[in-house]
């Protein structure tokens, strides 16, 4: 639809302009009703995945249950500020499809949303998630605190060793500090909860990731 789908990053001339004030999105969670934008509970943390096309990956979050507060759908990671969903696809932007997750560490661990960010796509992939190709679909894991980067760290080297005993590649995902997200237009939150015969052409590699079967993060990290 878009024309040639670009895989390197674009430089800061090459970058679109994007606008000052923030799209519209939705005010609520189509599916349970809290705040998108907020405020949260004061308890809750956040996380933030890029796993290819946006709308799968955020069902995989939301799904996790109640140690899920909300979920949403934005772009980040790139250089156009405000981006509309039609500049991402340019591959101008610089920006990755992302999910938020605001979560409840009581109820869910950190570990759990890793093991769901693994497990439900292929990280080794590069700029691409099967038939989806660009910048916007590469893997990444964007960081909000030192103890979620070293957990990232630790369960990416995990997830290496059992991905080489089942010969995939290399594994391709950035893990950098969370940069600013930009919540994607009102139609694509929640979009398979609103469209349930969707596509979303999201799958992984059927190799698990260890992490919650006893394998200790700072064991990893260390070998």
């Amino acid at each position: 639809m878009f024309g040639f789908k670009k895989i390197a990053m674009p430089s800061a001339t090459e970058a679109l302009p994007g606008r000052s004030n923030p799209i519209r999105t939705a005010t609520e969670h189509f599916v349970n009703h809290h705040p998108l934008k907020g405020p949260y509970p004061e308890s809750s943390q956040k996380a933030m995945f890029g796993l290819g096309c946006f709308w799968g990956a955020e069902k995989a979050f939301w799904q996790l249950g109640d140690g899920v507060y909300v979920t949403a759908v934005g772009y980040a990671g790139g250089l156009t500020p405000n981006p509309l969903y039609e500049e991402v696809c340019t591959g101008r932007t610089g920006h990755n499809e992302v999910v938020l997750v605001v979560y409840d560490p009581k109820n869910i661990s950190y570990e759990t949303l890793l093991k769901t960010f693994w497990e439900g796509h292929d990280p080794t992939q590069g700029m691409r998630q099967g038939a989806d190709v660009g910048t916007q679909y590469r893997s990444g894991i964007y960081t909000f605190t030192p103890e979620q980067k070293a957990a990232a760290e630790a369960s990416k080297a995990m997830y290496q060793k059992e991905l080489d005993k089942n010969r995939y590649g290399a594994i391709t995902t950035e893990i950098v500090d969370a940069p600013e997200f930009y919540f994607a237009e009102d139609y694509h939150q929640q979009y398979l909860a609103k469209n349930p015969f969707g596509y979303c052409g999201h799958g992984g590699t059927g190799v698990s990731c260890p992490i919650g079967t006893g394998a200790k993060l700072s064991q990893a990290a260390g070998a």
